[in-house]
C-alpha cells in the first residue's frame, strides 16, 4: 500500500483554497490526456467551503466542467430540495456556475426518485456499473468524529458489504436515518482519495483513522485509501493529536 500524504493547513478556509486549486490542477492534467475525469464529491462544511472555492477559482483554470462526471459518495435520502441533500448544495455552491453538464452529474435518489433508500441504493448501483469508468479519478471524502465515512458508521452492517457499488441506510446514528452510500468496495476503486478534515472535535478520529493498529468496524475511515494517492487534507485543530 502506497503510503499517505499528509497535508496540515492552518485553518479551515487555507485548507478549502489548497483543496481547490489541487483539484484544479488534477482535472487540467486528467483532461491534457485526452480523458474525460470522474470525481466523487462529499457533503458538509468543509464540503461546502471547497466547492465555494471552485466557483471562484474556475475561471482560467482551464477546466472544462461540461467534461467532468460527477458522482457521490452518500447521500441523504431526503426530498429533493432539502437543505439536507449533499447535492443540491453542491449545484448551489458551484456546479450550476462553472457549467457542469447536467447529464454527467449522477445524483443519487430523493424521496421523488424511488420509494425507499433501498430501492434509491439499487438505481445508483446500476448507474455507476452503466456510466462509471470503473474507478474515480479524484474521491473526496469528510470524516465524522466517530470515524465514519461516507455513510459506513461504526458497527453498521453496510461495513460488510462486499458484493455491490451502493447500499441504504435506515438507522443512521445522525439525522436523518435514510441514507445512500457507496460501499468500500466501491470506495476503493479510485486512483487518489482526499481525506477532508477539519476542526478539534476530529481530531480523534483522525487519530484512530491513521494509527498502525484498529479495525473498520471502529473506525471505517480506516477502509478506504486511493490505488495510487491518499491524502490527509487537515487544518491543525484536526491535525492535533497526530
Amino acid at each position: 500500500m502506497i503510503a499517505p500524504e499528509t497535508v496540515v493547513l492552518p485553518d479551515a478556509d487555507v485548507l478549502a483554497t489548497a483543496v481547490a486549486e489541487r483539484l484544479l490542477e488534477r482535472l487540467s492534467a486528467v483532461q491534457a490526456e485526452g480523458r474525460v475525469p470522474q470525481i466523487g464529491l462529499t457533503g458538509g462544511t468543509i464540503a461546502e467551503l471547497i466547492h465555494r472555492r471552485l466557483a471562484e477559482l474556475s475561471p482560467g483554470s482551464g477546466v472544462d466542467w461540461s467534461r467532468v462526471v460527477v458522482w457521490w459518495g452518500d447521500e441523504r435520502f431526503v426530498a429533493p430540495d432539502s437543505a439536507d441533500r449533499n447535492a443540491l448544495g453542491a449545484r448551489r455552491a458551484f456546479l450550476d456556475a462553472v457549467g457542469a453538464d447536467p447529464a454527467r452529474i449522477h445524483e443519487m435518489a430523493s424521496t421523488a426518485d424511488a420509494p425507499d433508500a433501498e430501492a434509491g441504493a439499487a438505481a445508483y448501483d446500476l448507474a455507476v456499473r452503466e456510466h462509471g469508468a470503473g474507478e474515480f479519478d479524484v474521491l473526496m471524502l469528510g470524516v465524522g468524529p466517530d470515524g465514519h465515512v461516507a455513510s459506513l458508521f461504526p458497527g453498521h452492517r453496510t461495513l460488510d458489504v462486499d458484493d455491490r457499488v451502493a447500499t441504504w441506510v435506515d438507522d443512521s446514528p445522525k439525522p436523518p436515518p435514510q441514507r445512500i452510500t457507496l460501499t468500500f468496495e466501491a470506495l476503493n476503486r479510485s486512483r487518489s482519495v482526499w481525506f477532508l478534515v477539519s476542526g478539534g472535535e476530529k481530531a480523534g478520529a483522525v487519530a484512530a483513522a491513521r494509527a498502525t493498529d484498529g479495525t473498520v468496524h471502529v473506525t471505517p475511515a480506516r477502509g478506504v485509501a486511493g490505488r495510487e494517492e491518499t491524502v490527509w487534507f487537515l487544518d491543525e485543530p484536526a491535525a492535533s493529536r497526530l
